[in-house]
């Protein structure tokens, strides 16, 4: 807006520019008018410009000066005394009045709007125009006023209803990072503390064991630091450790794990997180499903370079028929789907009889 009732005050200063330019050498209180409306031009809206708005006092300055006493100025001291040489004074009312629609307090736009009116008719009088012209003058007056207040208007509905949306769209993504992090923390407990607690109630472990003791001290701690975390906590910081812990929490429950690594690239702590996550649950599905107590984990560099990482988790238990097989919520969320948000990826290769291969790759 203040670019846009600057433009039209430009276009008025041009006008009596062009005006005083074109006819014979006038009276110096005509050139002091136009200097004056420049220099409150310049204070109006070079102030405007470096604030950011409008300053109230220079607008009210600017409708009395601009718009109310440099016509009667220049009629009683400027020798105008016809409507052609009074115009261009009488243009600088009409975007007057758009910076007051635009930038005064309510109750004041109509006051400095009557002025401004009361001017015009009062002038033009004076000098005699015709009923056309001072018709024509007034309707530009009160038009630019309402035409400035109605861009004014929708610019803030606009501006609001683009806070509003802004607003809408920043709750829904924390409502996504709400459901995420829950999700993640299911997920955690799925592959950890139920899994122990399944065990335990299946009753295929005596609960006074020590490795089942320390096995279920150390779901306790996890879910203390689960609570206790937050959002940006990764708590391994490189695959082989990462892998190492996971591999520790599944021989407590009894599974003999044989575990190969060659050649383990650095890979973000996130990645690293997501291997050590979906190999625990492949582990888990092994003790659980397989029928053996043993499984065989290997994780490699990727031979092709380039900072990827390929694990993989083997048993030989009587394996599956992949298209008879509807997949659970560990293998769904806890293996593929934690590979995919690091932009890895799972895969799946058994028959009946043969086993089951775990391939978890990073990139995918």
């Amino acid at each position: 807006m203040i670019l846009a009732t600057l433009l039209y005050r430009a276009s008025h200063l041009t006008v009596g520019l062009l005006a005083l330019a074109r006819s014979r050498p006038g009276h110096p209180m005509q050139y002091a008018g136009l200097a004056a409306a420049l220099g409150l031009s310049v204070l109006v809206y070079g102030t405007a410009l470096r604030r950011g708005w409008f300053d109230r006092w220079h607008v009210r300055a600017d409708v009395l000066v601009s718009g109310c006493a440099l016509p009667f100025a220049l009629w009683a001291w400027g020798g105008v005394q016809d409507p052609a040489s009074m115009g261009w004074a009488m243009l600088l009312g009409g975007s007057a009045s758009a910076a007051a629609a635009v930038a005064l307090e309510r109750f004041q736009v109509p006051a400095a709007i009557v002025l401004l009116v009361l001017t015009h008719l009062i002038g033009y009088r004076l000098v005699g125009a015709g009923p056309a012209v001072l018709a024509g003058h007034v309707n530009s007056l009160l038009f630019s006023a309402a035409m400035a207040w109605v861009f004014w208007w929708y610019l803030r509905r606009q501006g609001r209803l683009l806070d509003e949306a802004n607003a809408r769209a920043l709750a829904a993504e924390a409502h996504k990072a709400r459901y995420a992090e829950r999700l993640e923390h299911h997920r955690a407990l799925h592959d950890t503390v139920l899994a122990t607690l399944t065990t335990l109630a299946a009753g295929g472990l005596d609960a006074n064991a020590p490795q089942v003791r320390e096995r279920c001290g150390r779901e306790a701690a996890y879910l203390r630091r689960l609570i206790q975390q937050t959002a940006d906590e990764v708590h391994h910081r490189e695959i082989g450790a990462a892998l190492e812990e996971a591999i520790g929490s599944v021989e407590s429950l009894q599974l003999r794990v044989t575990a190969r690594y060659h050649d383990l690239p650095q890979v973000p702590p996130e990645v690293a997180a997501a291997f050590a996550d979906a190999a625990r649950e492949a582990l888990n599905n092994v003790r659980r499903h397989a029928g053996t107590g043993h499984a065989y984990l290997t994780a490699a560099g990727e031979s092709q370079g380039g900072g990827g990482a390929v694990v993989t988790v083997v048993d030989r238990g009587p394996g599956f028929d992949p298209e008879r097989y509807v997949p659970g919520l560990g293998l769904r969320g806890s293996v593929h789907r934690r590979m995919a948000e690091v932009g890895g990826r799972a895969t799946v290769d058994t028959a009946p009889g043969e086993g089951v291969r775990v391939e978890l790759r990073w990139p995918g």
